[in-house]
């Protein structure tokens, strides 16, 4: 069999396991097919947009509400375009299917970790296929958890580890004769980066201390329960739902490390915009009256109730209510917590708009792949970070979008960056000088 024969049989193989798995964390097989909203949009040519179609995947976790709620709420047929929304085995599979693009029966886009967009854009995540992409807003701030087993209890894990947890690392190790085990779905981007910043911040070192695994979603709930990893890092409602199995507890928010952190992003691959510039702009349109719509307190429950069917994500209501709620049971003990503004933000924050793909934002992520070293020869300095951030992000397409659908001005960044940004335990990222962060953290690679 040649080469190419051989490569095309292992992609159609991998979209097949797409759309055979087709979920996260035991999620049964997307069988909808795509947008949940069956209302026919308008003709592109009505809108004067270049096409009126287009394919993406997303992954059941609160990141991907504005892409599902766009469909459901007719938010994208409102501005002419038809997306085929798709939900994706892992994060792997989607980035094989945006690599194999929709005429290749992948998908164009859709919700990404950071810096998968980039890494991707680089060929670094995809054997050094480079698919080049565009960021071009990001989805959600917050939402996102550190769950720890029950086994660990007694180690009381909590945000600030100097502070409730002196020595536990070490000495769960000595007590088993094994190092804590540490998991995300996906390596080298949003996931590992938080536990790997929650982990530094308390003294611990991550990559001498502690044994971080990369873990199928499928696996994560059987693996805390029967002992093969002690905490794990991902997007609710899974913390909550492992908690309210009693499974393990929350040990921290990512709110509590970065209050209005950045996120997940919605990124398209850059063939997709550059042929098709307006409908970029009308998708964008469709996401950010999506996540004005889910920031709204009255519509947290109806959000609930779409995002829960099988279709999307398969959770009971009353779980995803209450992660969209900001409502917690944190730490060890269970403590309630009900915190809106520590919850998941899709629109509005004390920072400035959630949506607007901050450069600033983007490049941090960049950042931290320096500090790990995660892509050697890819991003070794700061000038090669931001050369990559200034390619792969658009906010030229997010401002255009806004202007068109008449946003306030006060809901309009001025610049791209939103200045200096303060972590829960004090370091100060200022992205006017990047390297004077890096040299900052006292724990690195």
């Amino acid at each position: 069999m040649s080469k190419r024969r051989q490569f095309l049989a292992l992609m159609s193989a991998t979209l097949v396991g797409s759309v055979m798995l087709g979920g996260c964390l035991g999620n049964p097989p997307d069988t909808a097919g795509g947008g949940g909203d069956k209302t026919a949009p308008s003709a592109a040519t009505d809108k004067g947009l270049e096409t009126k179609t287009i394919s993406l995947g997303f992954i059941p976790i609160l990141e991907a509400a504005p892409l599902v709620v766009a469909v459901e709420k007719g938010f994208f047929a409102k501005h002419g375009l038809d997306v085929n929304l798709t939900k994706q085995a892992s994060w792997p599979s989607a980035r094989d299917n945006v690599v194999l693009g929709s005429a290749g029966g992948g998908i164009d886009g859709g919700q990404w970790q950071m810096p998968m967009p980039q890494m991707i854009s680089e060929g670094a995540i995809t054997d050094g296929k480079k698919v080049p992409m565009v960021v071009l807003a990001m989805l959600m701030s917050q939402g996102n958890g550190i769950a720890a087993a029950n086994a660990v209890k007694d180690g009381n894990l909590s945000v600030d580890l100097k502070k409730t947890s002196p020595g536990f690392f070490d000495s769960f190790a000595q007590k088993t004769g094994n190092k804590f085990k540490a998991s995300y779905t996906f390596p080298k981007a949003n996931q590992e980066i938080w536990i790997r910043y929650w982990l530094a911040a308390g003294g611990v070192d991550p990559d001498k201390q502690v044994e971080l695994l990369t873990v199928p979603a499928t696996e994560t709930l059987q693996g805390m329960k029967n002992g093969t990893m002690q905490a794990f890092s991902t997007g609710d409602p899974w913390p909550s739902r492992i908690v309210k199995d009693k499974v393990g507890y929350l040990a921290a928010t990512t709110a509590q490390l970065w209050k209005v952190h950045p996120e997940e992003y919605l990124a398209v691959r850059a063939d997709w915009v550059d042929k098709h510039p307006k409908a970029a702009v009308a998708l964008l349109k469709g996401v950010i009256e999506a996540q004005q719509w889910l920031d709204k307190a009255e519509n947290k429950a109806e959000a609930a109730k779409i995002l829960s069917s099988r279709k999307w994500y398969n959770i009971p209501v009353p779980v995803l209510e209450q992660s969209l709620k900001g409502e917690y049971l944190m730490g060890a003990a269970g403590k309630p917590e009900t915190d809106p503004a520590m919850g998941p933000l899709y629109w509005a924050s004390d920072r400035g708009v959630i949506s607007y793909p901050y450069k600033s934002l983007t490049l941090w992520f960049l950042l931290e792949s320096m500090r790990w070293k995660f892509y050697p020869g890819v991003i070794d300095s700061v000038e090669q970070a931001k050369a990559i951030n200034d390619r792969t992000v658009r906010d030229d397409l997010w401002l255009q979008a806004a202007k068109e659908l008449g946003l306030p001005a006060a809901d309009i960044p001025t610049g791209s960056s939103r200045g200096k940004e303060t972590f829960f335990d004090g370091v100060v990222y200022d992205p006017e000088n990047p390297q004077a962060y890096l040299d900052s953290l006292k724990i690195k690679k």
